[in-house]
């Protein structure tokens, strides 16, 4: 297939190695396009199993996959600072500039820990992070879990799942759980799992002086008080809130017009960044109306390579459409809620489908790599 190609003056830069980055990344390889993938960590992070892998000892192994074991001399670990549209480079936190015709910006979004782990740092220290967590759950008698949206619903069963005598108490500021996108009976359905795993639900409700609770560390009978005046005492404090789009690559530097407001990039139907023909954003920073999921950004990251591959041919673009929702939420490993195609699923074919082993098998093979 890449035979077909010139490739004479191509290179491809990605910025950012999660879900979208690597599928991106396996695509150019095997269209034999040279490019060179970006990410401050070492390795991938199958964050979908980011959860279990603070409740379950030694798990955390697992869910990460090392980018040059995959991608070679085609890997550069670093963070991305700035673009230069006019050179058509990209500059690294440490002053080295990697030239690009085409550029392919996956940045994803960043959030708190245990969610998200976007540090600059080794394979090893990764893991090692998620394990000290871990030994935070151990000595911890009762958890506080700060948001219910689809990661708070998740870490609540997670935690309840793996240690079911411990009080584990879930504060949202809305009286819905889970996604807004999902299914009125989905998020019904997520709500009676968390009962009946013995998850007390304070909802409608805001925990006050976020900034002055210490996070992922046990502190015995911290007190905690919400806006409506409830209080209560927990050992350790999880946040699940404040998911934002990691624009730090290219705010400063693309033109306003091509970044919204929450820090989303503008495209088009062919995934173009507003005004370049020769940028594309793929996965949580396309501005593109459908819930956030591993799953698009690979759906993403094939209209968009193979964009650059027809550009270069002189073959019409193709586009991107968004479909119905597909989402399915991991109650712990023993039970699972969702919907597929915009229809609700058997809570046990969630549980076969997602909950099990978290689609961990899916990215090991994406990378090539035989899981440990």
């Amino acid at each position: 297939m890449g035979s077909q190609v010139s490739v004479d003056g191509v290179h491809v830069v990605v910025v950012g190695g999660g879900f979208g980055g690597i599928a991106a990344g396996q695509r150019l390889k095997s269209r034999g396009l040279p490019f060179t993938l970006i990410d401050p960590r070492e390795a991938f992070h199958h964050n979908v199993a980011a959860l279990r892998a603070s409740v379950q000892n030694g798990f955390a192994h697992k869910t990460f996959i090392p980018y040059f074991e995959t991608f070679g001399e085609s890997f550069v670990q670093g963070r991305v600072t700035r673009v230069d549209t006019d050179r058509q480079l990209v500059q690294l936190e440490d002053g080295k500039e990697i030239h690009y015709s085409h550029l392919i910006l996956a940045t994803g979004t960043d959030g708190p820990f245990p969610g998200k782990y976007n540090e600059l740092s080794s394979y090893q220290t990764a893991i090692q992070k998620y394990q000290d967590l871990f030994k935070e759950f151990q000595a911890a008698e009762s958890v506080l879990v700060v948001g219910g949206g689809s990661t708070g619903v998740e870490m609540a069963a997670e935690i309840k799942t793996e240690f079911p005598d411990k009080k584990v108490v879930l504060v949202h500021s809305r009286i819905g759980l889970a996604d807004p996108d999902l299914l009125p009976s989905v998020r019904q359905e997520a709500k009676e799992v968390l009962l009946e795993k013995g998850v007390e639900l304070i909802l409608g409700q805001k925990v006050c002086d976020m900034s002055q609770l210490q996070l992922n560390v046990t502190r015995k009978n911290t007190i905690v008080t919400t806006d409506k005046g409830s209080k209560f005492t927990v050992d350790l404090i999880i946040c699940c809130t404040g998911l934002r789009i990691n624009s730090s690559a290219y705010a400063s530097s693309l033109p306003p017009r091509c970044v919204a407001e929450n820090g989303m990039l503008k495209v088009n139907d062919h995934l173009q960044v507003h005004c370049f023909s020769n940028i594309y954003a793929v996965g949580d920073c396309a501005d593109i109306r459908e819930p956030k999921m591993a799953y698009h950004a690979g759906l993403h990251a094939a209209v968009a390579v193979g964009n650059i591959a027809n550009s270069l041919t002189g073959k019409e673009l193709t586009c991107y459409r968004t479909g119905n929702v597909t989402m399915l939420l991991a109650m712990g490993r023993n039970d699972g809620v969702g919907q597929y195609n915009g229809l609700r699923l058997p809570r046990f074919l969630v549980t076969l489908g997602k909950s099990k082993d978290l689609l961990l098998w899916k990215s090991w093979r994406e990378m090539g790599q035989k899981s440990p």
